[in-house]
């Protein structure tokens, strides 16, 4: 067993003291979040409104969801998300109706 005992004499910087700011009690894209999803909805269901086959709403959800992709990572989301949307639903209801004739006259072939 070791005998020898040093006494170390120890020295302590004085305190350090600093205000802490509380964080805010909402964050800004919080708050943007809900915005644009009350957008999104809103002009969601104002195009589902419009359609009459229900088979195109999936469709329509579909685009919506990729306009509020895109829209999210832009700077602005809630001033470039309605213009996405209605170019991203127009596009799909196009691409939609297109393949419903296409399906349409391929089965006039294939039983002919």
């Amino acid at each position: 067993m070791n005998t020898d005992e040093e006494r170390v004499n120890l020295k302590f910087a004085p305190e350090i003291k600093f205000a802490v700011r509380p964080a805010p009690f909402a964050p800004f894209r919080a708050s943007l979040e809900n915005d644009f999803e009350r957008l999104k909805n809103r002009l969601l269901a104002r195009q589902l409104d419009k359609i009459e086959q229900p088979e195109l709403n999936t469709v329509v959800r579909r685009a919506a969801n990729e306009a509020a992709a895109l829209a999210w990572v832009t700077f602005h989301p809630l001033l470039v998300f309605p213009t996405l949307f209605e170019e991203k639903t127009a596009n799909a209801l196009r691409q939609a109706r297109r393949q419903t004739h296409l399906y349409a006259n391929s089965s006039k072939l294939v039983a002919a």
